[in-house]
């Protein structure tokens, strides 16, 4: 039988070319102090970091209040803001810095800085090491679409190669239409892996708590926003 691998070419709001999102920033409330993130590191409101929907964990974001012209460098650590409207979320002290503390919101500027992991590599970390063969061969149709309802986002890797392995393994594994999406982050892209086709945020959350053991850094994605 064909197996046909779906691919979702979409760029990210990301200016391809100055590599800059603007939009309203919040910060992490009190309560959160030492809760676990999405990448799996403890929350501190004393470190310079952030969450963001969709930038690889471990990328270095510049942020500046367009308010003031005050910036911060920051790590992505964590998913979200769900808020409408917002682009980023940012530590207590990130806060303070670009002060807009007392205000609770404020227009910002992204920057991407460094999409590396934080050891030198110019991407993101893999999930797993990816096996693959010499002169391996895939039968795929490619078709640009747009997706409805809800997906998981399972990771983000340079090499195209690696996504179609695991792309493969994936459709047979959790029976769901795989896509990949595509963003540029400095310049060089990167794919990310999706399981699409849930027409409820509770179904893709179902789906994800048994993804998480092997892909960690997965999360639901709302193309509705």
């Amino acid at each position: 039988m064909k197996k046909a691998l779906g691919f979702l070419f979409v760029i990210v709001s990301l200016s391809a070319n100055a590599q800059i999102q603007i939009g309203k920033a919040s910060f992490y409330a009190d309560r959160f102090e030492g809760n676990p993130t999405a990448s799996g590191e403890k929350y501190r409101a004393n470190k310079l970091t952030a969450a963001h929907k969709t930038l690889p964990f471990g990328t270095k974001v510049r942020v500046t209040n367009l308010a003031n012209n005050e910036s911060v460098v920051v790590t992505i650590n964590d998913r979200g803001p769900y808020a409408e409207g917002r682009v980023i979320d940012l530590s207590k002290i990130a806060a303070e810095k670009l002060n807009f503390f007392n205000q609770g919101t404020a227009e910002v500027k992204l920057e991407i800085v460094d999409a590396t992991d934080g050891t030198g590599d110019n991407q993101p970390v893999p999930v797993d090491h990816v096996v693959v063969d010499d002169k391996e061969t895939y039968d795929f149709d490619i078709a640009r679409i747009e997706p409805s309802g809800f997906g998981i986002q399972l990771g983000t890797y340079q090499e195209l190669v690696n996504v179609m392995k695991i792309a493969d393994n994936l459709k047979n594994a959790y029976k769901k239409r795989v896509a990949v999406q595509v963003k540029i982050l400095n310049g060089v892209k990167f794919y990310s892996i999706l399981l699409i086709g849930f027409n409820k945020r509770e179904k893709a959350q179902s789906m994800m708590a048994d993804i998480k053991k092997k892909f960690p850094d997965s999360f639901v994605i709302d193309f509705s926003k």
